[in-house]
């Protein structure tokens, strides 16, 4: 096994310079204990930006993967698959969506719905109604078009000439309705946005949206990449929103580590996308999809509630730390503006043995769902005490 003055050696030579990584490499790990190639031991707030579901080592999720490798480990979208068939029915009944697109990634998932929403709209309208409308401080993905629909200036610096008819909101329904104008088809939303700080979105605003698009008829797309597979102590956020969205995007935790993007549709969508309009390679893999029932099957109401009282736990932990301002967030999924730099607290918690991330200023946390409590309370210690 190389040690990681030679993994980082071979990654500085030959791959991209595309992140900015921190001075560490993981060989191993079990639930939120990871182990380092410097043979120290660290507890995960992290969860791979929250995709290692249920933390590293999982037994049953490696039985599960490894139980489909044995059988097939990819077919083209030309032919059936039972793994993507089952998954698809899984988030079906659990959500109430008709249908279900499987790709790779948050951004492709993202990509798929921006597309549907403008054919939705041009079946029914023709041309002229192909306006996206995002919130400011959200994130969509890394696509020409998710990027474009990206509301953050710093990301778009080279990349224009940007995707047209995409226009940006603040969170207030004044703003949507100058931005809609007539020409919208669609509004994307993150109901806690997290590349964005960690924000969650009002409640009333969230409904208010909802209640307009439906008036107008434009699809309300929620984007649930980060949010979603039980994160905030529901299996999607929009859920506490109380809202029943046209389109949902999902990807990140729900095959538990593994490649896999969903976009699902509801009722006047769900048969928008034809033969031909969409596809992706790999979308629908069956190693993917086998892992992400086994992840979507442990999601219960039980475990949605021990990952609400986990946050809750967190939260009133956090509220009495030194240097905590404020926090942001839902269930496993919280945001702490900090009296210190938030990079600076982020590496010093590492090189004490706790993995924390950041978004917009702030710290970011977002622990695999069946993190122990022995494993918060160690972590919570060593942030403590860097805050301090």
């Amino acid at each position: 096994m190389m040690n990681f003055e030679e993994i980082r050696s071979l990654d500085a030579e030959y791959i991209a310079h595309t992140y900015g990584r921190y001075p560490v490499a993981f060989t191993g790990g079990k639930g939120a204990t990871l182990y380092g190639a410097d043979g120290k031991e660290y507890i995960d707030f992290g969860a791979g930006i929250a995709v290692n579901t249920f933390g590293a080592g999982d037994a049953e999720w490696i039985e599960a993967v490894t139980a489909q490798l044995k059988k097939i480990q990819h077919v083209s979208n030309y032919y059936y698959s039972e793994p993507a068939s089952k998954l698809a029915e899984m988030l079906c009944k659990r959500t109430g969506a008709k249908k279900v697109f499987f790709s790779n990634s948050g951004g492709e998932a993202n990509e798929c719905a921006l597309k549907a929403a403008r054919k939705y709209s041009f079946l029914k309208y023709g041309k002229g109604r192909a306006k996206i409308v995002s919130l400011k401080g959200s994130f969509h993905g890394r696509t020409l078009f998710t990027l474009t629909a990206t509301g953050q200036e710093e990301f778009h610096r080279y990349f224009d000439p940007f995707v047209p008819e995409v226009g940006y909101a603040a969170p207030d329904m004044r703003d949507i309705e100058r931005e809609a104008d007539g020409s919208a088809c669609a509004v994307i939303i993150e109901c806690v946005q997290g590349e964005g700080g960690v924000n969650d979105l009002d409640p009333s605003f969230v409904r208010s949206l909802a209640e307009y698009c439906v008036r107008h008829d434009i699809l309300l797309i929620c984007d649930e990449v980060q949010t979603g597979n039980g994160r905030t102590g529901k299996l999607y956020s929009y859920e506490h929103f109380g809202v029943s969205p046209d389109i949902v995007t999902t990807a990140k935790g729900l095959a538990g580590g593994l490649p896999i993007g969903a976009c699902l549709f509801f009722g006047k969508t769900e048969n928008v996308l034809q033969p031909s309009d969409h596809g992706s390679t790999f979308g629908g893999n069956p190693v993917s999809c086998a892992a992400a029932c086994n992840v979507l099957s442990r999601i219960t109401e039980e475990l949605l509630l021990e990952v609400q009282a986990k946050g809750e736990y967190l939260r009133a932990k956090l509220k009495g730390f030194d240097g905590v301002r404020s926090l942001s967030g839902l269930g496993l999924m919280i945001g702490i503006e900090t009296a210190k730099d938030a990079k600076e607290v982020a590496a010093r918690c590492l090189g004490k043995g706790l993995l924390v991330l950041t978004a917009h200023g702030k710290v970011r946390v977002l622990p695999p769902l069946n993190i122990t409590k022995i494993e918060m309370d160690e972590g919570l210690s060593i942030l403590k005490e860097v805050l301090r």
